[in-house]
């Protein structure tokens, strides 16, 4: 009685279509899948670019020298 069964689960999927409708429903989750793929762009292109090894090197005896 306290877990849901697949009929259950059945009857609230019955209920939600009826609520919003077949189209509305798809209409969401092309949204929601547009959404998530525009927020993976923005991660890839927000990534930082690696600096090469010698300018590293560089810097690090640059702020030797400053120290001495």
């Amino acid at each position: 009685m306290g877990s849901m069964s697949i009929v259950h689960w059945m009857i609230v999927v019955g209920v939600v279509v009826l609520l919003f409708g077949k189209g509305k429903i798809s209409g969401v989750m092309g949204d929601v899948a547009q959404g998530m793929k525009s927020f993976r762009k923005g991660l890839q292109e927000d990534m930082p670019v690696e600096t090469p090894p010698h300018n590293i090197q560089a810097a690090s005896e640059t702020s030797t020298v400053a120290k001495s």
